[in-house]
């Protein structure tokens, strides 16, 4: 984890994809966001090995969903970088959790982009993970585990909780035919 690095950079170089998630350019974080761009994000789903599912609190100094509750890890994919690859970092600099560390995140989906999920495509993956977490605090404020119930219960009851993805994200893990989740 790299100490002191600040929640995001409006400098930060994305790829700017088509309707097809196929490259056509490159724009820095400010003017992807500002313009809409269609671009590319990963979300990561850590279970801590007792059921649970752990959510993050966002930092305040996000400039997206701040101090809203969202998948254990979420970030974008750097201009040049593959999904994986953007997965494997975002554990490393939003968790602690070195890339040698641990085993590659287990692919569940992928989503197209709308309004909700702030126009990225999404490749959302799982990790099983009972050891410690160290939340990078530029990026996190508090890590949260919950049973997938209360979760469940928790999005019905208090949706403003929740950033939007995570709210998309959540259903369609719900949803899918292969059970439900976590794993253990």
């Amino acid at each position: 984890m790299k100490p002191n690095v600040p929640a995001q950079s409006p400098d930060e170089i994305f790829d700017v994809v088509d309707e097809n998630d196929r490259v056509v350019g490159r724009a820095t974080r400010a003017e992807v966001h500002r313009r809409r761009l269609l671009h590319r994000a990963v979300h990561i789903v850590v279970s801590d090995g007792r059921g649970n599912v752990v959510l993050q609190k966002r930092s305040l100094a996000k400039d997206t969903c701040p101090g809203l509750l969202s998948t254990s890890c979420a970030g974008h994919v750097d201009a040049g970088e593959s999904y994986e690859q953007a997965a494997r970092r975002e554990l490393e600099e939003e968790l602690g959790i070195p890339a040698a560390d641990a085993p590659a995140p287990e692919f569940l989906f992928a989503m197209r982009p709308c309004r909700e999920t702030g126009w990225e495509f999404l490749r959302v993956y799982r990790l099983d993970r009972a050891g410690p977490l160290t939340p990078n605090p530029a990026e996190i404020d508090a890590l949260l585990a919950f049973p997938p119930a209360e979760i469940d219960a928790m999005t019905e009851k208090s949706p403003e909780l929740f950033s939007e993805s995570f709210l998309r994200v959540w259903k369609k893990l719900r949803a899918a035919p292969a059970g439900e989740f976590p794993r253990n």
